[in-house]
C-alpha cells in the first residue's frame, strides 16, 4: 500500500537489523523517549504496514514513514487507571489491559471492567463510547481491541478469523517438540472446565500453534498463534503438551512464581476496518513475567 500524501518518508535502511535502533539513528537528534512514543501510537509505518513492535526486522529498501499525528484527543488518566491505550484512531482503540481486570461485566463484577473504564475515559471527553469486540480472560493481560461505532464493531467481528493473534506464554516444563501444532475438539463441562473431547456432538474444534522461544530449568516461554478462539484454548492445549500456564490452578499445578496467570496477548495484526491500512499492534511481556525467563 502506498504512504498517504501526509506521511513522512523516511531514508531507506541500507542493512537488517531492528526497527527502534535504526530509528534512533535516522532520527537524530530526537530523543528515545519521543522515538518510543511513536512507536507506541501507531505512527511508525513499514511498506505500508504501521507497527508497534521496537523489534520489528527491517530490510535494506524498506519503505519507513511517519503518520501525521491524529486528532484523536488522548489522555494519560487511564495509565493511572491501569490501562494504557496502544492505538487509536476515528475507528478503533487498542488497550494493554492488566491481569486481574474483566473485560466486561459478570453477574460477579458489574462495575470495574476494561469497558468501563474505557467508556469513562471516552465519555467524560464526549467521544462516544466503545463497542466490545473480543474479549480476553480476567487473568490474561495484553492487547484488547474495541471498536468506535457498532458498524466498525461488525465489520471486525464478521472478519476475525482474518486478525493474526498471537500470545506469549509462560509454562512448566518445556514442550516437546519445540514447534508444532495443537488440534482437536473442545467441549465445555457442566462444571466449565474445557476439556479435549472425541465425541462431535457440542464440541468445536480448536486449532493452536506453538513455538519454544526460550527455556529455562523449570519454566519456558511459548509463543502461541490462535488459529481459532475458543474458551480457555491455549490453556487447554499447552497442559495437554505436559506444559500447563503457570499460575493456571484450572489446568495446571497449582504452582504461582508470578503470582499471576501467566498468558499474555501479544500481538494483533489486522487491516484497518476503514482504511485497509495493516496494522500491526504489540504489548511488551510484562517485567513479572520477563523475569521468570531472562
Amino acid at each position: 500500500m502506498p504512504a498517504s500524501p501526509d506521511d513522512r518518508p523516511l531514508p531507506a535502511p541500507t542493512a537488517e537489523g531492528p526497527l527502534l535502533a535504526w530509528l534512533l539513528d535516522v532520527l537524530r537528534p530526537m530523543n528515545r523517549t519521543r522515538v518510543k512514543q511513536l512507536l507506541r501510537h501507531g505512527r511508525i509505518s513499514i511498506n505500508g504496514t504501521a507497527t508497534t513492535r521496537h523489534d520489528h526486522p527491517l530490510r535494506p529498501g524498506d519503505r519507513v514513514a511517519i503518520a501525521r499525528a491524529r486528532s484523536v484527543v488522548t489522555d494519560r488518566s487511564l495509565e493511572v487507571a491501569g490501562i494504557a491505550i496502544v492505538f487509536e484512531d476515528d475507528a478503533l482503540i487498542v488497550i494493554d489491559k492488566p491481569a486481574g481486570l474483566l473485560t466486561v461485566a459478570t453477574a460477579s463484577e458489574k462495575l470495574d471492567t476494561a469497558f468501563a473504564r474505557l467508556n469513562a475515559h471516552l465519555t467524560a471527553r464526549g467521544l462516544g463510547r466503545p463497542f466490545v469486540v473480543h474479549r480476553l480472560d480476567r487473568e490474561t493481560s495484553g492487547l484488547l481491541l474495541f471498536a468506535r461505532s457498532a458498524a466498525v464493531r461488525d465489520r471486525l467481528q464478521a472478519n476475525w478469523d482474518k486478525v493474526a493473534k498471537t500470545y506469549l506464554a509462560i509454562v512448566e516444563g518445556k514442550p516437546g517438540p519445540a514447534e508444532g501444532v495443537m488440534e482437536n475438539f473442545l467441549i465445555e463441562g457442566r462444571d466449565l472446565r474445557v476439556r479435549a473431547t472425541c465425541d462431535r456432538e457440542g464440541a468445536r474444534w480448536a486449532v493452536t500453534q506453538y513455538r519454544v522461544v526460550v527455556a529455562r530449568d523449570k519454566y519456558t516461554l511459548v509463543e502461541v498463534g490462535l488459529e481459532t478462539g475458543r474458551k480457555h484454548q491455549i490453556r487447554v492445549h499447552l497442559a495437554g503438551l505436559g506444559c500447563p500456564v503457570i499460575g493456571d490452578p484450572v489446568y495446571g499445578t497449582g504452582s504461582d512464581p508470578a503470582g499471576r496467570l501467566g498468558l499474555h496477548a501479544q500481538r494483533l495484526t489486522l487491516d484497518h476496518p476503514k482504511t485497509g491500512q495493516r496494522l500491526e499492534l504489540e504489548s511488551p511481556l510484562p517485567v513479572v513475567l520477563r523475569q521468570m525467563v531472562e
